[in-house]
């Protein structure tokens, strides 16, 4: 096969992978005003919200916690430290709702080197129900969050997650992240999902106890991330994950560049370091490897590159801002800036995601490639 046609194939390849995953993602990503109802009869669930320090919608997201519209549940707050600036808000909350079955847990249980995983332990430890949902602390979570988890739920599931959707960007940078966040990591999470290749997103997990029977939580140290090790428990049980969608809201509110690459960063030399298989092609993703091999398609051919690329450009990111607009995401002139300079950063993202392992995790300095610890089984 000569050059020119494999440079064909590839721009072709390159185009059909951007409108399918967008044509995948607009399915599961629309927005729904129905809320799901629980069952019944409703299984018990607790749900564990790991916080560290304050964050800009830190009242909102606790108070949302405590707002579920739920029978059987209960709610865990977990915290490292009695000094951390988020333990008042969080017993300001609890004294708001007395009516809820909620806790604050204080202290560490060390299971391995992921001090996230090491505060989420003991609300593994103390959940009075089998049922057990990991949430972030910055995740917005609606009403019915467990009745979606759950409705999730059936034969040959062994976890249930969703992506975050970025929300309330108040900046360009909030704009930067959300780029990231909306429509590109979470399009591509709900289109590998739906071709049944789910995967756990660290922002929501929700699995049975009885999965990690044997070990308990310490079977999620196995890897740098907890998200990472839960799809690998899942998959060895022959199992699968399942994304509950449409995404669950992240707000943002102010972001500044340095944060949102280091972010990024992160989660790049994680996913390298867990599945680097799967990360190796990421280098082609995104408007640049595209544009450069249509526009050698273009020069061979004698056609006008200008023309075809801006074609190109406008058939790109206009599917982008329609699964946006469908998926009630943030859309403006300034997301379609910062889609661009997404795909423009996405070479040298994912050069720094090979160039080392070490990343700095709420003052943490961790490596990707941190060697899985013998701990005792809880």
């Amino acid at each position: 096969m000569q050059m020119l046609d494999v440079v064909s194939l590839l721009a072709a390849l390159l185009v059909l992978m951007q409108f399918a995953t967008i044509g995948l993602a607009a399915i599961r990503c629309r927005g729904s005003h129905i809320l799901e109802p629980a069952p019944d009869p409703a299984p018990g669930i607790t749900l564990v919200r790991p916080l560290c320090g304050i964050e800009d919608h830190s009242i909102e997201t606790l108070a949302a916690s405590l707002r579920l519209n739920y029978p059987a549940h209960e709610v865990l707050f977990c915290v490292a430290e009695a000094s951390d600036p988020i333990v008042p808000l969080v017993k300001s909350a609890l004294r708001a709702h007395p009516e809820v079955d909620a806790r604050l847990l204080i202290g560490v249980d060390r299971v391995g080197a992921n001090p996230k995983l090491n505060n989420m332990a003991k609300g593994w430890r103390e959940a009075r129900y089998d049922w057990v949902c990991f949430a972030d602390s910055n995740l917005l979570a609606p009403v019915d969050y467990l009745q979606r988890l759950l409705a999730c739920w059936g034969p040959g599931v062994g976890a249930v997650s969703a992506p975050p959707a970025g929300a309330r960007p108040v900046d360009f940078w909030g704009e930067f992240e959300c780029a990231f966040l909306n429509t590109f990591e979470a399009r591509w999470q709900y289109a590998v999902d739906t071709l049944g290749q789910g995967f756990c997103q660290g922002k929501t997990l929700f699995l049975n106890k009885s999965l990690l029977r044997g070990r308990g939580i310490a079977a999620l140290a196995d890897e740098p991330a907890e998200d990472a090790a839960l799809t690998k428990v899942v998959r060895a049980q022959g199992l699968h994950v399942r994304l509950a969608g449409p995404p669950f809201a992240q707000p943002l509110g102010p972001r500044a560049a340095p944060g949102v690459w280091t972010r990024q960063v992160r989660w790049a030399r994680l996913r390298r370091a867990t599945f680097p298989f799967l990360y190796t092609p990421e280098i082609v993703l995104g408007f640049l490897p595209a544009a450069i091999a249509l526009a050698f398609v273009a020069d061979a051919h004698g056609w006008s590159i200008a023309a075809c690329l801006s074609v190109l450009f406008i058939a790109w990111y206009g599917a982008e801002a329609g699964l946006a607009a469908l998926a009630g995401w943030p859309l403006s002139l300034k997301s379609i800036a910062a889609w661009v300079l997404r795909d423009l950063s996405m070479p040298a993202l994912w050069c720094a995601a090979w160039a080392g392992d070490g990343f700095t995790w709420h003052g943490a300095q961790l490596s990707a490639s941190d060697e899985p610890r013998e701990v005792e089984a809880r």
